[in-house]
């Protein structure tokens, strides 16, 4: 808990060491240079710990499920340092793709059908080198959801099997339809409140290994389509538990928060584009049905979502379909353990959106917020390379869920 603050300290006393050896060089001419400096550095050092620091804040009226956090999950008690030169949000958010490492992991793809006569993208991880679950019909499966444009090739998703690879575990990621590299073979693609896909999925993984117990985890859009599977199927699931990462509670917020100017230019307009590519690469299908010129020329997440999300999958309006994508209202109807972690200060999910007040009144359901972190940051340590506190809550939420599965039934 304290890795940091030792860091730091070392990190310190290297410092003063350096600047005292150019000082004995003449390199500061004086000791005024260098009063300045360590001046500065303790200055920010007590702001860090006294303003960044923090406790995450642990929202869980059910007793039973708080804790088990509190005593299998400890990372939920303590202190998160966030990496001290880009603690902001936004700044985390930014940095993560392309600070942190991107564990090897060798993929089985398959390619299942569905009724529509559409196909889906299982990327498996079989972990068949495990020494904790050797035979494979009893290993457990941790399915994962990758957010809205993601794929298994995310860092964060890796990050996330390679937790589950060090524990003995198996990984499937569920990839959206026509992200992952597969064709489209129907004008249909994926949106946060259809849960038909998942569904299928979640069936066929379960069937693959009856014996194998299963818990999911999603990210971003991943997450908050696992909610609404979780929240329709209620206990008619196999699936023993779940966790949601950086979900975004309430979209008109969210997208409202997107389309601030400088939310826009450092989020919305590389997710739109993303959005964009990934249709126009399916256009000789998806033209079909819908105006692809038109839908090329959406500037924000809403006008692509009103051009063509909401339209594939039958809402009268956007609004319609983002008041029904929004999570605050599904949260009554879950009756397995959901462990949810947001950061207050994530642009993509603001904190004033989350809905802390509804989460109270399910004890099934347990919220982690961090004061930083931004949308899938959660950096820490002086380099943040390997696994983020994001990925240290995953991991002990999955041990704790497996390795204790009759108190996880009993919740």
């Amino acid at each position: 808990m304290m890795v940091l603050g030792m860091n730091l300290q070392v990190l310190g006393q290297e410092l003063s060491l350096y600047l005292e050896q150019q000082v004995r060089a003449g390199l500061f001419g004086s000791g005024v240079g260098l009063s300045l400096v360590l001046g500065f550095g303790a200055a920010y050092a007590c702001y860090y710990l006294s303003t960044i620091a923090k406790k995450p804040q642990l929202v869980a009226s059910g007793e039973a499920f708080s804790q088990f956090l509190k005593m299998h999950c400890p990372v939920v008690l303590e202190t998160y340092y966030p990496t001290p030169w880009c603690w902001e949000g936004r700044t985390q958010t930014l940095i993560r793709p392309f600070i942190t490492s991107k564990p090897r992991v060798h993929y089985i793809n398959e390619l299942i059908k569905t009724e529509d006569g559409g196909q889906l993208s299982l990327d498996w991880f079989e972990n068949e080198g495990s020494t904790f679950y050797p035979d494979p019909c009893s290993r457990p499966t941790v399915i994962l959801l990758p957010g809205l444009t993601g794929t298994s090739r995310e860092s964060y998703i890796l990050h996330m099997v390679h937790q589950s690879e060090l524990l003995g575990y198996r990984c499937v990621v569920f990839n959206n339809r026509g992200v992952s590299g597969e064709d489209l073979l129907t004008p249909r693609t994926y949106c946060a409140t259809n849960t038909e896909d998942l569904e299928a999925a979640i069936h066929h993984i379960h069937s693959a290994h009856p014996s194998a117990p299963l818990m999911a985890a999603g990210v971003s859009m991943g997450g908050m389509l696992l909610l609404h599977y979780i929240s329709k199927a209620g206990r008619e699931t196999p699936v023993k538990a779940a966790a949601v990462f950086s979900a975004a509670w309430d979209v008109f917020q969210s997208t409202d928060s997107l389309e601030r100017p400088f939310n826009w230019l450092l989020f919305n307009y590389y997710l739109t584009s993303c959005l964009k590519a990934s249709a126009n690469r399916h256009r000789r299908i998806l033209e079909k049905l819908f105006d692809m010129d038109h839908i090329m020329k959406a500037r924000t997440i809403r006008e692509f979502d009103t051009r063509l999300t909401s339209v594939m999958f039958g809402y009268p309006t956007n609004d319609d379909y983002y008041r029904d994508a929004s999570l605050g209202h599904k949260l009554k109807s879950v009756e397995i353990p959901v462990l949810f972690l947001n950061a207050l200060d994530d642009a993509l999910s603001p904190g004033y959106a989350i809905p802390v007040e509804s989460a109270k009144q399910n004890p099934h359901v347990a919220l982690v917020l961090t004061h930083h972190g931004g949308h899938i940051g959660f950096l820490e340590g002086l380099w943040p390379r390997q696994s983020t506190y994001m990925d240290r809550l995953f991991r002990q939420f999955a041990q704790a869920v497996f390795e204790h599965e009759d108190a996880v039934s009993s919740m």
